[in-house]
């Protein structure tokens, strides 16, 4: 596949991830977390956010110590003394890259900076300036760009580019647009900006509105190459776009024409390692890592499940590292699937035996949430016990 079909994996795990209360990560867990990253094949690791913390500084240079493979990114505002203290933190770093950035929206630039278009265009020229000094590879990030007027952010990116930026970043701060919208600021970027072949466009999509995905994937359709996300879909407020999702997604729509260097298999070990270190639980119904997401408990869906996998599963769980699919026993549940699940624990049951197991599954069913191994084995003795008799 050619470069110009892929999409970069810019992970943020350890910088927007972090900023969930109760997430906060020490220098150790966040240096496991990249080395983790780093085996799953992201191409950017956002290792944090230097001038914040001593503590901050300190994982971002370790980090950039250790990595080897892939780039290391540190995380500042405008501002000068950011991005010296940024480049600092990344100086041992084999790639090291600087994402630095600006508010572009009117909310932005009247509300949080009391300021005019032109002055933050100048001050968004200068910020990659500063940062083109320390390292070659610059990402710009223009904040709230979903809610930028498409003129004015051509405008900003085409300055930004001829500044020295390497990557765009175009994010829905608020993740207010919706995926048509997102995916015509990013064409419209693609046909307006003149200098957009010399920088990667970047999807930094929230889920405040839970588009997040849908967006980013809207985004790299219309011309982006690099999705910013986090394992989990950890991040501010709603969170962030979900890796596993936009990875397992292009993976799947190979009519897109795109890939990752993301190894699937990889995605539920890392997704409880972070959930894990991190002291913040998956949802069951999350996709693709949840522990539902391969489980099936409607007779229905168990039926055409037992016949032919596909029927109800679009992903195989082995491609994304997770468990076998489950056949969950509850009220809703039919023959078939208790039929299999007295196989699985050794029982031979002829149909009749089944249908006459089944009255008192049904009761058994009717009383619990959910008919577990040794309810199945005691229903399975009586009926043994009363045949004999």
């Amino acid at each position: 596949m050619s470069d110009s079909n892929k999409v970069h994996i810019f992970d943020t795990t350890l910088r927007d991830g972090e900023q969930v209360p109760g997430c906060k990560l020490n220098t150790k867990e966040k240096i496991e977390l990249a080395l983790s990253l780093e085996d799953l094949g992201v191409d950017i690791i956002e290792a944090g956010f230097p001038i914040s913390s001593p503590g901050d500084f300190e994982s971002v240079n370790e980090i950039s110590k250790i990595i080897k493979n892939v780039s290391v990114c540190g995380l500042t505002r405008a501002v000068q003394k950011d991005i010296e203290v940024a480049a600092e933190a990344l100086k041992h770093a084999k790639r090291p890259r600087i994402h630095t950035g600006i508010g572009t929206s009117d909310y932005h630039i009247q509300g949080k900076f009391n300021s005019t278009q032109q002055d933050i265009l100048q001050r968004a020229i200068q910020c990659v300036t500063w940062a083109k000094n320390f390292v070659d590879d610059v990402e710009f990030y223009a904040e709230d760009a979903g809610r930028t007027d498409n003129e004015y952010l051509a405008r900003v990116i085409e300055a930004v580019i001829k500044a020295g930026a390497t990557v765009v970043n175009i994010p829905d701060t608020t993740g207010y647009c919706l995926p048509h919208q997102y995916g015509e600021k990013i064409a419209y970027l693609v046909n307006n900006v003149p200098n957009i072949d010399k920088a990667i466009i970047s999807c930094h999509c929230h889920n405040d509105l839970g588009l997040a995905t849908a967006n980013s994937i809207a985004g790299v359709i219309a011309g982006a190459r690099q999705i910013e996300c986090t394992i989990n879909g950890l991040g501010e407020r709603a969170g962030n776009t979900s890796l596993e999702e936009v990875v397992m997604i292009i993976k799947q729509h190979q009519s897109l024409g795109l890939h990752t260097n993301v190894n699937g298999k990889q995605l539920n070990p890392l997704s409880r390692l972070v959930s894990d270190t991190m002291r913040m639980p998956v949802q069951p119904n999350k996709a693709i890592v949840g522990s539902n997401a391969f489980a099936h408990s409607s007779g229905i869906h168990q039926d055409g499940f037992l016949k032919s996998a596909i029927t109800y599963e679009s992903i195989n769980p082995v491609d994304v590292g997770a468990d076998t699919s489950k056949i969950v026993l509850t009220a809703r549940s039919g023959r078939s699937a208790l039929a299999f699940r007295f196989q699985k624990l050794g029982y031979t049951f002829k149909r009749d035996d089944v249908d006459a197991l089944y009255e008192e599954f049904l009761r058994v069913a009717d009383s619990k949430k959910e008919v577990n191994d040794d309810d199945l084995h005691a229903m399975a003795s009586i009926h043994q016990t009363s045949a004999v008799a």
